[in-house]
């Protein structure tokens, strides 16, 4: 399993490989040459499959996918392509056999994008493990639950609110 870390605040710390079947509670990770504290208490289901951020402890993961860079350059070029068939060069066999090769591409960025879990809270990655299918895609709804960070204490204070010009 790779881990790319972040804290709390979603500042990336660092990435580490590990073994799930291990569990270990503390990692260093190589780049800043720092201890993390890992926490494995009921961060696995009965199948093995990770259903809590092992970073954060949040219960709150998404499913999502990787998707290479040269993805973007892909997408720009199969748009030129279809106006190009759109306008009618598309019978040229050079021009025929470049938007094969573009879909060959598009095809292959599909079938290897690696499936990618997501923390709610501090965004943590988890790839190259085996993810459970009750984890689902993003949803704006859950990723409400899960804030960045906690209020501010100004915002959390139990005095109603004073109205402008009001006397005291």
């Amino acid at each position: 399993m790779r881990i790319d870390l972040r804290s709390d605040d979603r500042r990336p710390v660092g990435r580490v490989e590990l073994d799930p079947a291990a569990r270990p509670t503390r990692v260093t990770v190589p780049e800043i040459d720092r201890e993390v504290f890992l926490a494995w208490d009921s961060a696995l289901d009965d199948a093995g499959h990770l259903r809590r951020c092992v970073a954060c402890g949040c219960r709150g993961m998404f499913r999502t996918k990787s998707f290479p860079q040269v993805t973007l350059l892909v997408v720009v070029l199969a748009f030129a392509g279809a106006v190009v068939a759109a306008l009618g060069y598309a019978a040229n066999p050079i021009v025929l056999a470049a938007l094969v090769a573009l879909l060959c591409v598009d095809v292959g960025i599909l079938l290897f994008s690696r499936p990618l879990l997501v923390c709610y809270r501090c965004r943590s990655t988890y790839s190259r493990l085996p993810i459970a299918r009750y984890h689902r895609r993003w949803d704006r709804r859950e990723a409400e639950r899960w804030p960045s960070d906690p209020p501010s204490p100004e915002l959390e204070s139990t005095d109603p609110p004073q109205r402008a010009g009001a006397e005291e």
